[in-house]
């Protein structure tokens, strides 16, 4: 990782020491369960360069978590073993996982030999674009080593160390918030912090492979596209200058005074904004145009797809009006929902579950 600091939260450590999170033990004193959310991710603009000799593409995009959650709880115990249970049958138990990859990583990094039971209790869609599986396993790297109750936990580089050789975007759930990611998507860097924006998820039945979605932008890529290089630097200085219009200077801090929402809305659709995967999806599940067409039907200031989709997501200057949006979405027939984005302080206050 090119930045130490990024795996942060307001607390440090990615909040391990909070008294919030401290692990709490089970009725049987030979084991420890914990609980965390796993929240979701949106990406506010995705832009594709060129293919890189190890497979992967150059990326540029602004990650923004929102409170739409799995929850993971890990049970560990005595003896040795790996085990993942979840409601979904659609999600893999072997080491296929990503939850089960990252929890070998992080024991055989600790030097610790247990027992350990992964349960994911599946609200995110699969294969949806939300990061899902992705968050699911850092939120488990999280319990894990709550659970485990070592005086000492790996550092924050060792965490992003291990997320991004996990999966490109497992790092920027080691930060929440808004994050800026570039390379493929693993290097992250702490963002202005935007503030809590009213939204809709709007999660079709259909899911997008995202390595078909690579392909067919590459198939496009050598007609109809300028130089990926130059392309990404143009990119560059519209996210900037989006986060430092209105009063949003690119120093870290939260925004401060009244609520901006309007400008901050009408700021992206003026700078232009786009997820690049649009281009290709769309042709390819024409629904999914028809999705993003209600959601500004129905007063989305600005609506995109998520990562490479499937799910949609639109963006409200209200939550009274993401709400009614978002009940004139479901009597058409569409799975919607009225949530919120989450800054990086509500992303840690709220991660670790109580009463489970």
């Amino acid at each position: 990782m090119k930045n130490d600091e990024c795996a942060e939260s307001p607390n440090q450590e990615i909040a391990y020491n909070s008294p919030s999170m401290r692990p709490r033990s089970s009725r049987s004193s030979q084991t420890t369960a914990v609980a965390v959310r796993s929240f979701a991710k949106i990406n506010l603009g995705l832009y594709i360069g060129a293919a890189r000799a190890d497979g992967f593409h150059d990326l540029r995009t602004i990650y923004q978590t929102i409170a739409l959650h799995d929850i993971i709880r890990v049970t560990v115990g005595r003896g040795s073993g790996l085990q993942i249970l979840c409601n979904d049958p659609r999600v893999p138990l072997d080491s296929s996982n990503t939850c089960y990859r990252i929890a070998t990583r992080v024991l055989e990094e600790l030097g610790v030999k247990v027992n350990v039971t992964i349960e994911i209790e599946k609200q995110l869609p699969v294969q949806g674009g939300l990061g899902a599986a992705s968050s699911n396993a850092v939120a488990t790297m999280i319990a894990l080593q709550l659970a485990l109750k070592k005086k000492k936990a790996l550092s924050a580089t060792a965490c992003l160390r291990i997320a991004a050789e996990v999966g490109s975007d497992l790092p920027l759930f080691l930060i929440g918030g808004t994050i800026l990611g570039v390379g493929r998507g693993e290097e992250v860097y702490p963002a202005v912090d935007l503030p809590s924006l009213p939204l809709v998820i709007v999660i079709p039945e259909t899911g997008v492979s995202t390595p078909r979605a690579f392909a067919d932008w590459d198939a496009q890529a050598q007609l109809t596209r300028p130089r990926a290089s130059d392309r990404l630097f143009e990119v560059g200085c519209a996210l900037s200058a989006w986060l430092s219009d209105f009063g949003y200077p690119n120093t870290g801090a939260s925004a401060r005074g009244g609520s901006r929402t309007g400008n901050l809305l009408s700021g992206l659709v003026r700078t232009g904004i786009e997820n690049d995967f649009e281009r290709v999806v769309f042709p390819q599940y024409p629904e999914l145009r028809d999705i993003k067409g209600a959601l500004e039907r129905a007063g989305s200031s600005y609506a995109s797809l998520s990562g490479s989709g499937s799910t949609l997501y639109g963006l409200f200057r209200s939550p009274a009006e993401a709400a009614k949006a978002a009940s004139h979405l479901r009597k058409q027939g569409l799975k919607a929902i009225a949530t919120s984005t989450l800054t990086r302080r509500q992303y840690w206050k709220r991660s670790r579950v109580v009463g489970r």
